[in-house]
């Protein structure tokens, strides 16, 4: 076996219910989703050994079963969904294909390496700050997370509630598109965007190698709407964007495992034991305040962006880190990039990230966020995009 197959907990074997639009695809699916008879270890020995065997498949597995789909195999994550980088101090961290001396990202690291050294056709991750994002983007692939609530998180074990998505990937987007009509509601998608808008404070963050390797894409992007212009996104700033995400997670976070935390005393890596030992000291009264200012960034990501606006940044802000990089500076670079997965997740909009360039030989991608609700619409116009670059391209 190759070194990738290390991304995979186990290969339980979900065999289809029906057929449809999945006909003859295999999945994956990251240690969190329930699968009949399987427990989930959602990364941690701990939560494995204190939590037992699922009666019922997750809502979203029952979806791709009943339309062809096979699942094939159940993928590794970072403890408890609790981080961006993909490096487990119990198991090991995934092998990035496109880049073996680096992180594949996480927490959804196993998803997307199986999907990026084709162990499968597509796998299922969580995103909640970027667990599905960020990974794609050091990777290689394709990842789409969806408007918060718009697909089903029932059977799925939950870090902060408000902000869990059900997010996806695939290496091409047409099966990133196939998923996508299975999950998400079927409604009038409409005609595409007529205005791309650039967020300058977005692109700010991300390192000069990286600018420079998206740009020609960035230029692509703006000539298939009718207008496009540079804009500010955040008018209290990015950084307060992020820390109003954070207090609004970390007092989750802790609603929802710190119970659990305190009377098991699982063993986490340092990392993880750090963030959630500072989840535990988010006050109420601080969530609430953070909440209430939530509703005015979804009120003005609404307004924005409206139906007829994209926002484009880049995904992360620059190629995967190096394994084992640890301390400071992989904390320093977890916080630049919330910064910019944060503006989708406080608005819970759609965004999808491509596969757009290469920094030294590693990926990077670029990021299309829509209107709430977008997220057929967001897919397709991708796709009418890359239609109109291949035939650019062999033109």
């Amino acid at each position: 076996m190759n070194d990738q197959w290390n991304s995979i907990v186990n290969q339980v074997i979900v065999e289809p219910t029906g057929q449809g639009r999945l006909n003859g695809l295999s999945y994956m699916v990251k240690d969190v989703y329930a699968v009949r008879g399987n427990t989930n270890g959602a990364g941690n020995p701990c939560w494995l050994q204190t939590h037992g065997p699922e009666a019922e498949h997750a809502e979203t597995l029952n979806l791709l079963l009943q339309q062809g789909a096979r699942l094939t195999g159940m993928t590794h994550t970072d403890e408890l969904m609790f981080s961006l980088n993909g490096e487990n101090v119990h198991y090991g961290t995934p092998v990035n294909p496109r880049a073996p001396d680096r992180i594949p990202g996480g927490s959804s690291s196993g998803s997307a390496v199986a999907v990026a050294a084709g162990l499968t056709d597509f796998s299922l991750g969580t995103d909640t700050g970027g667990s599905v994002r960020v990974p794609s983007s050091y990777c290689g692939i394709y990842g789409m997370r969806p408007s918060h609530g718009l697909v089903s998180a029932k059977g799925v074990i939950p870090l902060a509630p408000s902000f869990d998505t059900v997010g996806w990937m695939a290496r091409d987007l047409e099966t990133l598109c196939r998923v996508g009509e299975v999950l998400l509601p079927q409604t009038d998608s409409g005609t595409g965007f007529s205005r791309v808008l650039i967020g300058e404070d977005a692109w700010e963050l991300a390192d000069t190698e990286s600018k420079e390797a998206l740009t020609p894409y960035l230029k692509l992007l703006c000539g298939m709407a009718a207008s496009h212009e540079t804009v500010r996104i955040a008018p209290q700033g990015l950084p307060e964007w992020m820390t109003m995400f954070r207090t609004i997670q970390g007092y989750e976070i802790w609603q929802e495992h710190g119970a659990w935390i305190e009377r098991e005393q699982p063993t986490f890596g340092p990392d993880t034991a750090g963030r959630f030992s500072w989840a535990s000291t988010v006050e109420r009264a601080d969530q609430e305040k953070a909440a209430k200012r939530r509703v005015e960034v979804c009120k003005h990501m609404a307004d924005l962006l409206r139906t007829d606006t994209v926002l484009v940044i880049p995904t992360t802000t620059g190629a995967a880190p190096k394994l084992g990089l640890g301390g400071p500076l992989i904390e320093e670079r977890r916080v630049k990039t919330m910064r910019l997965t944060c503006i989708s997740g406080l608005s819970g909009l759609p965004q999808l990230t491509i596969p757009a360039a290469e920094v030294l030989g590693c990926p990077v991608g670029i990021s299309i966020i829509a209107g709430p609700g977008q997220d057929q619409r967001l897919l397709e116009w991708a796709t009418s995009f890359l239609s109109a670059v291949h035939s650019e391209v062999k033109g």
